[in-house]
């Protein structure tokens, strides 16, 4: 069986048609850089966003990639040298690594071992007086709980944003990823539930003075042309890239019904397995599942992995090393849940293009390959 973590082939196959027809409008109107595919790409997703029950107006703006995302927002806030920001440290690096581009110092708090999200409970301890933002992530595609973390950061002036790279669809209590804090960020890499053909990303936001300020510094510092009235930086989300994302964002809602569906068949295959935690869903949350992301014992994790690759099921591990373990952002930081979550989490194929067949056959080999430990 052809077993893909990521079916990015057949996905391309049920689209090409709608994207040979969007690149071919670009090349014919010569607009490449901003213009009329970007603008309208960044009208579309904020509309997707706004449908999914803000309460208040959506502000999309595309940028190069998921880390710009992250660091534009950042600069946003004005943070800076000798500021901290506080994030998770089981996540993928950009987003410690947005904040340490400008000078910052990343602070790590350490996770709900359920959720694999930043634990609210933990996060007072690590504020200061040099506190500029919070930065939970939405890790595998359920959000944090923003309003939490919210209700500790808020009475204190401090700035919540989103990274939602691996969330655009999830919501809390019926308010979706990105509107729950000051700014969110997305990244558009191939693998993402929304990705494109390349690097790209977003900043979405419901208050316009942020949205503007965003868009300023994207764009060189200039609020117009040749006029640079802030520091800014060069982040493009190109015509290309906007148009296919126009398309993939059509069919985006399909793909997490389908996403979420073989979540459901997973959850039914690994019912009852001693060895095996399947991803909890929050109550207030709605998951995306960009990942499908199980909890093994540490001391059998690495064998059943390798032992699954051997049966023709591809596995990854997201993420072996936390973040405040790796040399340039060493804290001595004491994260019990976050190293626990490194030696344990395993990831299966996911997509929407994921058959139940390709479902099956997956648990059955985790189940055969575990069957010796367990009997």
């Amino acid at each position: 069986m052809d077993l893909q973590m990521v079916d990015l082939r057949t996905q391309i196959e049920a689209t090409r048609p709608e994207i040979d027809a969007a690149i071919a409008a670009v090349l014919d109107r010569g607009a490449f850089v901003r213009g009329p595919f970007v603008a309208a790409f960044e009208a579309e997703l904020a509309t997707y966003l706004a449908g999914l029950g803000s309460d208040a107006d959506v502000f999309a703006l595309g940028v190069g990639n998921g880390t710009d995302a992250l660091q534009i927002a950042l600069m946003a806030l004005g943070v800076g040298p000798g500021d901290e920001v506080v994030c998770p440290s089981f996540t993928f690096v950009a987003t410690a690594e947005a904040a340490a581009l400008l000078g910052a110092t990343p602070v790590f708090v350490d996770v709900d071992p359920v959720t694999f999200n930043l634990d609210p409970a933990k996060l007072k301890a690590a504020l200061s007086t040099r506190t500029k933002a919070v930065v939970p992530v939405h890790l595998f595609g359920q959000c944090a709980d923003v309003p939490a973390i919210r209700a500790v950061c808020d009475p204190l002036g401090i700035p919540v944003v989103e990274d939602m790279a691996q969330a655009i669809g999830a919501t809390w209590n019926g308010q979706p990823a990105g509107t729950l804090g000051a700014l969110g960020c997305l990244s558009f890499y191939p693998s993402k539930n929304l990705g494109a053909f390349g690097d790209g990303g977003a900043i979405v936001t419901t208050d316009p003075e942020l949205a503007d300020r965003v868009r300023q510094i994207a764009n060189h510092g200039a609020a117009k042309k040749y006029h640079h009235t802030a520091v800014g930086v060069n982040s493009r989300l190109d015509a290309i890239q906007a148009s296919i994302l126009s398309v993939h964002l059509r069919h985006l809602p399909a793909w997490t019904q389908a996403r979420r569906a073989a979540a459901a068949l997973y959850d039914g295959a690994f019912a009852g397995m001693d060895d095996v935690v399947r991803p909890v869903r929050v109550p207030e949350a709605r998951h995306v599942f960009h990942q499908y992301t199980l909890r093994v014992p540490a001391e059998l994790r690495d064998d059943l992995a390798a032992d699954l690759k051997a049966r023709g099921v591809p596995t990854m591990i997201y993420y072996p090393e936390p973040i405040h373990r790796m040399p340039p952002y060493t804290t001595g930081a004491v994260l019990p849940e976050t190293d626990r979550a490194c030696r344990e989490v395993l990831s299966l194929p996911m997509h929407p293009y994921l058959t139940a067949q390709q479902v099956a056959f997956v648990a059955d080999a985790v189940r055969q390959s575990l069957a010796p430990v367990t009997a």
